[in-house]
Formats: structure tokens, sequence, C-alpha cells
């Protein structure tokens, strides 16, 4: 027997296994629900929000019909945007993040918080030109209220919730060599928080969850890493868009001094363009009273 046939022939199955694995994950997405509970919630039936972040300008069938669709089969109160929908790529076409934001605000409030894509094109205008324009205001003109380091406050049944859109500078998103976000920094940008109100963050880097609890948010929802590209066994997340080898917050839900963050795997890819083992999903959020 030919030892060396057998393992090239083993190599190209598996390879070729592979290629289709990530082909088919390109296509699909998962729905994710969470339960956050709370003693601030006197609610009898539990209310749903969805989270949506880093779509990056992916399609999930005609005018992204299959994502609208699982929307809606949420029946959500609001929806909450972290970012990183369009791609900030000088030449990128910018009509599917709009329809997509424009198909959400024909059914939905809408509250949208800045990844670092559209943080990219709003700070650097003569590298990205008026993308940063362009988009902004189609999405606002649908009706989307755009959190710029501001608060929304809302009622939901007789419960004070207050959605706090961060955005937080270039230099804690460089790679390998970054500065390390501290509560103070935040407070500078945002505010202290309202400690009557149950408090929702939108931070679009998970990396600082200690900072964003020592705030004082209640739930951050954060988005940026994808998972992790690759997930395997065990390991969790290979690696982040920063090229951080086995990030600690690569997605799912995390608990530290008493608060919750939840990190979406995204529903788009970028930097590195692939899904292995890790399908992007949508995230749910089911408010519900502590029990």
């Amino acid at each position: 027997m030919n030892w060396l046939m057998v393992i090239m022939a083993a190599v190209f199955v598996t390879a070729l296994l592979v290629i289709v694995e990530i082909y088919r994950e390109s296509k699909i997405f998962v729905t994710k629900i969470y339960d956050i509970e709370s003693e601030a919630f006197r609610f009898e039936e539990p209310h749903n929000i969805v989270f949506v972040s880093d779509l990056h300008n992916h399609k999930y069938g005609k005018n992204n019909e299959q994502l609208l669709k699982a929307i809606k089969e949420q029946q959500p109160e609001f929806i909450l945007v972290g970012g990183d929908i369009p791609v900030a790529k000088k030449g990128y076409e910018l009509n599917t993040a709009i329809n997509f934001i424009e198909s959400l605000t024909k059914d939905y409030k809408v509250y949208y918080s800045n990844g670092n894509h559209e943080h990219r094109m709003r700070l650097y205008p003569e590298k990205y030109g008026d993308m940063y324009e362009v988009y902004t205001n189609a999405i606002k003109k649908a009706g989307v209220d755009y959190l710029l380091n501001e608060t929304r406050s809302l009622s939901v049944e007789d419960v004070k919730v207050d959605i706090v859109g961060l955005e937080i500078g270039r230099e804690f998103y460089k790679r390998f060599f970054h500065k390390i976000l501290q509560k103070k920094d935040i407070v500078s940008l945002i505010g202290e928080k309202e400690k009557e109100a149950f408090t929702i963050l939108l931070a679009h880097n998970p990396e600082y969850f200690k900072a964003y609890a020592q705030w004082g948010a209640d739930l951050t929802l954060s988005g940026h890493v994808h998972g992790g590209v690759m997930r395997l066994p065990l390991l969790g997340g290979v690696i982040s868009p920063g090229l951080k080898l086995f990030p600690k917050y690569d997605g799912g839900r995390k608990r530290e001094h008493g608060k919750e963050m939840i990190i979406s795997r995204g529903l788009g890819v970028h930097t590195i363009p692939i899904r292995l083992f890790n399908p992007a999903e949508l995230v749910v959020l089911r408010l519900k009273p502590l029990k």
C-alpha cells in the first residue's frame, strides 16, 4: 500500500470538505436567543429585542429577505444595531446596508450605534469621500435613531430603559499595540450612568468589557470579533479581526462584576473573509423578571 497516496487523498478530501463547509456557512445564519433577567423587570410576559451587528453588506436572499423574515418572526419591541453594517472601503457600494436598515425602519424603531467601519468613514473623509454622509443621512431619513455617544431613554411597560451608543477612538482598535479603555474614558464620552435606569450599552468592541461593567452598564451588546472566524472544540474562536489569537471575548454571554455582556458572532465577514464551524447569528434578547 502506498501510504503517501493515502495521506495525500486524505488531505485532499479534508480540504474539500472544509471548502464546502466554508461555502455553506456563507449562506446561512442561526437565531440565538438569550434570556436577560433582572430585578428591574416586572413584566408578566417577556419582551423581545433583536440585536444586529457586523452585517458587512452581506445578503441572505434577495434584499436580505431571509434575515428580515427571521427578525419578524421574533416580534421584537425594537431593534438595536451594533455597527459595521456597511463596509468601510473606498468604492464599496452602500445600497445593501441602506436598503436593509430602511426595511427595518418600516416596521420597527431602530437604535443604531457605530462600529469601527462607520467610525473610520467618519474620521477619514480624505480616504472615504462622502460615504459616511451618504450612509448616515439615508438611514436617519428612514427614521433611525442614531446614537453617536448619546443616550435614549424609553419605557418598556413601566420600566425605564436607557439605550446608550458608545463610539470609542481608533487608538482602542489598533492591532498589537493599542490603548486600554478605562472607565474614565467612557465617562468622558457619554457621562455617568443613570442609576435609576436599566442600561443597555451598545459598545462594538467587546475587549473592554471590564471597563463597560465598571461604568455600570447592566447589559453590554458587542460584536466585532465575528466569533473568532473559525471555532475549535474547547478552544473557541481562533482569531479576531485585530489578529489576536484565541480572543477571550469571541461570542456568547459573559459575566463580570455582576454585569452581563452578549457578544454577537456577527452576520457577515470582513478582514478574514471566511467562517468555519462558526455560523453567523441573529441575536434575540428576551427581557424577563428575575426568578
